[in-house]
């Protein structure tokens, strides 16, 4: 199997999974004990979260664990509503291309009463920052949400000039840097954040496990209830002790490598989709780059072809051994186009019509160049068999 779907999730890296096995065997203790196997496994949290806070340039006591970015990214339009309330500023702005965990938590709050924007983007899914100016100088704004490195097309937003108009104004600002971690130089107090959500499998760590960097944790909410001491009141539950340790060193492995990592993987998206032009021969104009994915440094490239059905496309590739998506795996099995494609301005026929393929720092330059052979031949007789039936 070739796996090129690296945005949706990352293989587990081997250095992690030793640093968690201890704690899958004979470290076992409950952090929240106060006999030494829970003291043992208290400290490895607290290493753990010091790890996570210095790959974004913050302080450990900042930072709550969670079950993925998703809960992060709930945590915050969830926890902080009541805050809103209070300060009378409930006026809520995300951009029209974030994951659907901030749209769908955002959407929650005009349920009570909330009013919710999203911010328009150009077609390269970046957001319009005179708009969000505009509209935040008209409004009782009390957060905007916008995220860093877009997981569908790999734009990357002006998140330290969005800070600094929000920490003008008065607004909290919250990014989800789910994929931005690992391959960003992410300093929280450039950006001016109040939020920044984590996520641990997208870099080679293990599933079930996130953060949330709460710069001020007073004005947050718990919305799980629990243990008065655990994540500092803010996330009840008893922790994951193994899969904190396995996030935690996970980001310590990134802190080290970041620059390299992007230029490899840049590397790797730059030979994939010369090898799969050059590979469709005389068809090599049915093939179009969406958003410009392909002009930026980073994993992620999204394109598309003329008459080509993107999930038939990805059924018939992943009987070939190659394994891409159509865009954010938490909507893998539904029909519908990308609501990213469309925000950018793309028809919901080309949109239908995606791919996207998404790099990490396991793969190989081989396989690479193997996959875009696969994906150029696959495509080709999706294409000729379209035509037949056409004509």
């Amino acid at each position: 199997m070739i796996y090129l779907d690296n945005a949706a999730t990352t293989k587990i890296s081997r250095d992690v999974l030793k640093a968690m096995f201890p704690y899958l065997t004979d470290m076992y203790g409950n952090p929240g004990s106060i006999y030494k196997a829970g003291k043992d496994a208290a400290d490895a949290v607290y290493n753990a979260r010091t790890n996570v806070a210095n790959l974004i340039g913050a302080s450990a006591e900042n930072i709550i664990f969670t079950s993925g970015g998703t809960e992060a990214n709930n945590l915050v339009f969830r926890g902080v509503k009541e805050y809103m309330k209070a300060v009378g500023k409930t006026h809520v702005l995300v951009s029209s291309v974030e994951h659907d965990s901030v749209i769908h938590a955002a959407q929650s709050l005009a349920k009570e009463g909330f009013c919710v924007e999203c911010i328009p983007v150009d077609c390269n899914g970046i957001i319009d920052i005179d708009w969000l100016d505009n509209r935040m100088c008209d409004c009782d704004v009390g957060l905007v949400s916008v995220m860093y490195e877009n997981n569908e097309i790999g734009t990357v937003n002006p998140v330290s000039e969005i800070g600094e108009l929000c920490n003008d104004l008065d607004v909290l600002f919250h990014t989800d840097c789910v994929q931005a971690v690992g391959w960003h130089d992410i300093n929280v107090d450039k950006i001016q954040c109040d939020f920044l959500s984590l996520s641990s499998h997208k870099i080679h760590g293990p599933k079930g496990v996130g953060a949330l960097y709460v710069r001020d944790k007073d004005m947050l909410e718990p919305i799980i209830y629990g243990g008065r001491f655990q994540e500092f009141g803010l996330r009840g539950g008893t922790e994951n002790v193994h899969g904190i340790v396995g996030f935690g060193s996970a980001c310590s492995m990134c802190a080290n490598n970041i620059f390299d990592r992007v230029k490899r993987a840049t590397d790797l998206k730059s030979t994939f989709l010369y090898t799969i032009i050059t590979e469709l021969g005389e068809l090599r104009n049915i093939i179009h780059i969406n958003a410009g994915s392909d002009k930026r440094q980073g994993k992620i490239l999204n394109i598309r072809f003329d008459n080509i059905d993107a999930e038939t496309l990805i059924l018939l590739l992943d009987n070939n051994g190659v394994c891409v998506s159509a865009g954010s795996a938490c909507r893998g099995h539904e029909s519908e186009p990308s609501r990213v494609l469309l925000a950018t301005g793309i028809s919901p026929d080309n949109a239908r019509s995606s791919i996207r393929v998404s790099f990490s720092d396991m793969n190989t330059m081989e396989e690479t160049v193997e996959a875009a052979s696969i994906i150029a031949k696959c495509a080709k007789e999706l294409y000729y068999i379209k035509a037949d039936i056409v004509a």
